[in-house]
């Protein structure tokens, strides 16, 4: 009889230890995803806020990027782990949605796989971890429209103050004062402000030139080429009152298939081939001088010569300034900036098809020369912005920093609201959910207890990188947040609480609600993968 009750029990403890061991995978499948998605979160956590760090990239062929740009640092490292690439492709969803907070989005994300693990060490089941985060999401979506502010996209000072607060924690931040302005007008040059709720930016060209600084960044109500016009032959570089053609043929001899030849070997037939092709070339020309067209766009070829010499020779004599090797990317902007129609045969080079235009000139830069159209008669819903810096790190930053100040104001004209900066809004919503996660109670309210404390990261990571005590910091924040003051922040200039909107710092609401409702997708979905299958 004891050697039964033995036996039962060891098949039992067998049956027990076999249970145990396919708990003990899934459970080390998801501690190995939640570690290396930290891992990731921690690598950008320093570059949060203002007063971040910045990171240096190289690359194996020696090449290096300077940059505090969330979205950036993650298209730029290299990891291997599944987890860490979602964690990556979580700052380029909130790159493509909201445009900013790229940095904010992974230390928030980071930061709830951090309060998940915790939960999962208590025994709580993932699915119910996740549907409470999912249900904490939602509820930080109605705190943030009832303190949001309205905003009205004809106020552009409103809009400047939003722009600088994005700007001020870039590398290029001393210079948010001349970038924050230059990104409002461009968006607000391509939009109709009562009809539109979103914003091409196709539409906004932002060009980069090197030499000069920063400060010589500007706003081009036209067009700009980085390129020079035409000066074989003597061509002109400076037209007034501008007729514009844009044309996809060639200005040069045809040529015959790739596979063929032609021998010629008598010096008549020679002297003859040289007659037809200035003929035709002469045909090609009269037709584009009968439209009246005196600056001439030509798009880059790849079979043979766009336009060759003897072209240019006979359009210059005809006071034609030239603009060659066009791409093909660009054509439908250069259309709907110059209200030009592009020609792909010369019989259709009508004077219909032609944009007009009041100055177009050649501008010497340090770096090179640069064309500029300006005074377009029939412009389109188009801008362009010409980017100044003194080396090729300071000019690539540039351009990121003015990317993310246009989406910041892509992101009021699809949500036109505001809200205070400075962690406040974190603070706020992680006040009104333990409140309710004290009302509910339960497993359910355990876990939203947690999702609300980590929501702190943000306010607290801000304060650290500014180097203030945090726990002093995100405790006084909170205090004034349950005394009713809303629009308290940490004001890291000061090193202080204060009323961040007497500061203007204010960002849009899109980009912290899209940050939370990603972050918490993450995680829900990193929460539910208990095997890691890997297939040839």
């Amino acid at each position: 009889m004891a050697k039964g009750s033995a036996k039962a029990r060891r098949a039992a403890g067998a049956k027990k230890n076999d249970l145990f061991a396919g708990k003990e995978k899934q459970r080390d499948v998801r501690t190995a995803n939640i570690v290396a998605a930290r891992a990731v979160a921690d690598a950008v956590r320093t570059s949060l806020g203002p007063k971040g760090m910045d990171k240096m990239i190289t690359s194996p062929s020696g090449d290096v990027l300077i940059t505090n740009d969330g979205a950036t640092i993650m298209d730029k490292l290299e990891v291997i782990h599944p987890a860490a690439k979602m964690m990556c492709e979580l700052s380029k969803s909130q790159d493509v949605e909201a445009g900013d907070g790229t940095t904010s989005v992974v230390v928030l994300g980071g930061s709830l796989l951090e309060a998940a693990s915790s939960l999962l060490g208590k025994g709580i089941h993932p699915s119910t971890v996740s549907d409470a985060f999912q249900r904490c999401a939602a509820e930080a979506e109605k705190v943030l429209k009832e303190i949001a502010i309205p905003v009205d996209l004809s106020d552009r000072d409103q809009l400047v103050r939003t722009c600088r607060t994005s700007l001020n924690s870039k590398v290029v931040s001393e210079n948010s004062d001349l970038l924050a302005p230059i990104a409002v007008d461009a968006v607000l040059g391509v939009i109709d402000e009562k009809l539109d709720d979103n914003v091409d930016l196709t539409d906004i060209r932002v060009l980069k030139k090197l030499g000069g600084t920063v400060e010589e960044t500007e706003l081009v109500d036209g067009l700009v080429f980085n390129s020079a016009a035409s000066h074989a032959a003597g061509g002109p570089t400076r037209k007034e009152n501008v007729k514009v053609g844009l044309i996809q043929f060639c200005l040069s001899a045809p040529k015959t298939d790739m596979e063929n030849t032609v021998v010629v070997s008598d010096y008549q037939q020679m002297d003859r081939i040289l007659k037809e092709e200035k003929k035709y070339i002469i045909g090609l020309i009269k037709k584009i001088v009968k439209s009246g067209c005196n600056v001439l766009l030509i798009q880059k070829s790849i079979l043979r010569d766009a336009v060759n010499d003897l072209a240019l020779h006979y359009l210059a004599k005809k006071n034609i300034m030239v603009v060659r090797d066009i791409e093909r990317a660009d054509i439908g902007f250069i259309s709907r900036t110059l209200g030009c129609q592009p020609i792909a045969h010369v019989d259709a080079f009508t004077p219909d098809r032609l944009g007009t235009a009041e100055l177009a000139e050649e501008i010497p830069t340090p770096s090179g020369r640069i064309i500029k159209i300006t005074g377009v008669k029939n412009r389109g819903k188009t801008v362009s912005v010409l980017v100044r810096g003194s080396n090729r790190l300071v000019i690539d930053e540039a351009e990121r920093s003015i990317h993310d100040a246009l989406c910041v104001v892509r992101s009021l004209v699809k949500e036109r609201y505001l809200i205070a900066g400075g962690g406040g809004p974190e603070i706020e919503i992680s006040l009104r959910l333990s409140k309710l996660a004290q009302e509910i109670g339960g497993m359910e309210g355990y876990c939203m207890q947690k999702y609300a404390e980590a929501l702190e990261v943000i306010p607290y990571t801000l304060s650290e990188n500014a180097g203030l005590h945090p726990m002093e910091i995100v405790t006084e924040l909170r205090k004034q947040h349950v005394e009713g003051k809303r629009t308290s922040g940490i004001n890291v200039r000061k090193g202080k609480i204060t009323d961040i909107l007497e500061e203007n710092v204010v960002q849009p609401m899109l980009v912290t609600l899209s940050a939370i409702k990603l972050a918490t997708e993450l995680c829900t979905q990193i929460l539910k993968i208990d095997d890691i299958v890997p297939i040839r």
